[in-house]
């Protein structure tokens, strides 16, 4: 096999595309230094295995435990680090943005009451991620909906759930812009938050858990 190290993705919007919510340099530091300090990382830990190139992000973090001992920690928190940014980045888009439809709007109404009552939940379990870490929301495998918090480069297939979309809750996500009011960031979000995106993978996710 010859396979290439990992590479960061590109962010698919501009810099500013997210302003005023998520300011310019804000995002060009988050992505271009701290998102390719884990991936960087992560092809570093892989040197001396490079048929671990391979594999993808989900299957290095899934399977980190039977890896090779001196990389196995190392590559669960760098994978994690890279994959956790990459879906973040992927899940926000330049506002405005729609509510939730059709499948993904169903499941959050019937498990939240409504989206209002979904939004506070969320903001209210992002407030209490002592530390650095995540919020996301999740499909269980029965289909059911959940918001969890990680710590850390954890991800949500650690606890055998699937990811929808998330906040990154980690101070070097909010604190240029909005210092140390993390509740201001998470109503920001919310208005750059991808939910045509999340949508697709909602039935994407569903369709897989049916099958």
């Amino acid at each position: 096999m010859n396979c290439r190290p990992f590479e960061t993705q590109p962010l698919p919007y501009p810099y500013d595309g997210l302003a005023p919510y998520i300011d310019a340099e804000t995002l060009r530091v988050h992505h271009d230094v701290l998102y390719k300090r884990y991936v960087d990382k992560l092809n570093t830990a892989l040197e001396k295995y490079p048929d671990y190139y391979c594999y993808s992000l989900e299957e290095l973090i899934l399977g980190s435990a039977w890896l090779p001992a001196p990389i196995s920690e190392t590559v669960h928190d760098q994978a994690g680090g890279a994959f956790n940014h990459q879906f973040y980045f992927n899940t926000m888009d330049p506002a405005p943005n729609d509510l939730p439809k059709g499948g993904l709007k169903s499941a959050i109404d019937g498990t939240f009451g409504s989206f209002n009552e979904f939004r506070k939940a969320f903001k209210e379990k992002g407030m209490e991620v002592f530390g650095s870490g995540w919020t996301w929301l999740c499909m269980d495998p029965r289909g059911g909906l959940k918001i969890i918090n990680t710590a850390n480069q954890d991800t949500p297939f650690g606890v055998g759930l699937h990811p929808i979309i998330c906040a990154d809750i980690w101070e070097h996500a909010y604190f240029l812009q909005y210092k140390a009011a993390r509740d201001q960031y998470l109503e920001a979000w919310f208005e750059v938050a991808d939910w045509k995106k999340a949508g697709k993978t909602y039935d994407e996710l569903s369709r897989c858990f049916q099958a």
